[in-house]
């Protein structure tokens, strides 16, 4: 039976609890601000945000530089330099309401962004053993909702303030915590070491497949869903604020059940409920035609993201522990392999029909429920850990 009194108790649970909350209010503060932003004061159109969009993903198709980071810093190191350059590119964004100097802060700040998710999946898989990691994982998750709630409670009652002002502290948040953890780093003695260099396997590739989907369908949402708001439903910065606030309030709350749910009744089962919904939503979303609608199925999409959590302990559950940190990096990449494509492309296919995109969101979860049909877990592993 897992004691997570005594899992609060170790130092790398603060670590990356305070490291989560950070980074997650810094991208929060951009999110939120971002679409307005560009809509309001750059006035950006919908090919140059799907482009916009597309280069913040680069990074994270280049996540497997990572791994040649390893060679020289340790992944705590990293974990600290990433978060501090996502906060110092957060705060600089309002200063640069143009298409190209979004594109140079935007690229900037997603480096810290993604090189620090690529470190925090595989710190959190070492350090917690198989029932312990759906629980710290859907922990951590919770934390990052949390840092997003906080930071939308402070954007929706400081909304007036200049774009100069908010994305200034929203980057903040994250640049201090990168600070602070350069001083409080982790014990990383008794772990299994890991392998260096590049990672690809084919006993994996069920885990690069749905990685992969998972990061092409979350650019439906967080690009296309979040502009149909903004440039067709003509929600306000004040209004989106107030959807953020909503949908991380429901996060917080319910992400620590969903790795009691994974020890429970498993990855495969969890994924199918998730990714059954989630064709059902972009099916809505092809035709909705009413805003209050549109907030709705925005809601219930971004809950759906809680259960994403069951392909990082699939993987764990099949995979060599030395591999883990190298795995992690390319999972990301290969995250991020469709990722960069989508946004450009639907950016030019919603300039022909806004529901183009919805439709290829259609698509993306009819494959990942799917290939969830193909998740096997080794019988050796207990059939419900608690």
């Amino acid at each position: 039976m897992v004691d997570i009194n005594e899992i609060k108790n170790r130092p790398i649970y603060a670590y990356l609890k305070y490291l989560t909350l950070a980074q997650a209010a810094a991208f929060l503060g951009w999110t939120a601000l971002y679409t307005n932003f560009a809509v309001d004061v750059a006035g950006l159109n919908g090919q140059e945000n799907g482009i916009i969009q597309s280069v913040r993903e680069v990074p994270g198709l280049l996540s497997i530089g990572v791994l040649a980071l390893l060679l020289v810093f340790k992944e705590s190191t990293l974990a600290s330099l990433s978060i501090l350059i996502c906060g110092l590119g957060v705060a600089v964004t309002g200063w640069f309401p143009s298409f190209w100097g979004q594109i140079v802060w935007t690229l900037i700040l997603s480096f810290g962004f993604h090189y620090f998710e690529a470190i925090n999946q595989s710190l959190t898989l070492q350090y917690f053993n198989l029932t312990e990691a759906p629980l710290i994982i859907s922990r951590l998750r919770s934390f990052t909702a949390l840092g997003s709630l906080l930071m939308g409670l402070f954007i929706t009652v400081f909304s007036g303030l200049d774009f100069k002002v908010l994305f200034g502290l929203a980057g903040a948040a994250a640049a201090a915590a990168g600070v602070w953890s350069c001083f409080n780093r982790p014990d990383s003695s008794g772990l299994p070491a890991q392998k260096r260099g590049l990672i690809l396997r084919k006993k994996y590739w069920l885990f690069y497949v749905l990685t992969g989907l998972s990061g092409a369908r979350r650019q439906i949402f967080s690009v296309f869903a979040t502009f149909l708001l903004v440039a067709y439903f003509n929600f306000s910065l004040a209004q989106m604020s107030l959807l953020l606030l909503l949908n991380n309030l429901l996060n917080w709350f319910l992400n620590p059940y969903i790795g009691l749910a994974i020890n429970l009744v498993g990855e495969r089962k969890l994924l199918l409920w998730k990714y059954s919904g989630v064709l059902l939503i972009c099916l809505a979303y092809v035709f909705c035609e009413n805003a209050m609608l549109a907030a709705g199925l925005y809601i219930i999409d971004q809950i759906s993201f809680c259960f994403t959590v069951s392909i990082r302990t699939f993987f764990q559950k099949i995979a060599d522990p030395a591999d883990i940190a190298p795995s992690m990096a390319m999972g990301v990449t290969v995250n991020h392999i469709v990722a960069v494509t989508v946004p450009f492309v639907g950016g030019f296919l919603w300039m022909l029909d806004r529901r183009i995109p919805f439709i290829l969101g259609v698509g993306f979860a009819l494959a990942s429920l799917i290939m969830t049909l193909f998740i096997k877990i080794p019988s050796i592993l207990p059939k419900k850990p608690l």
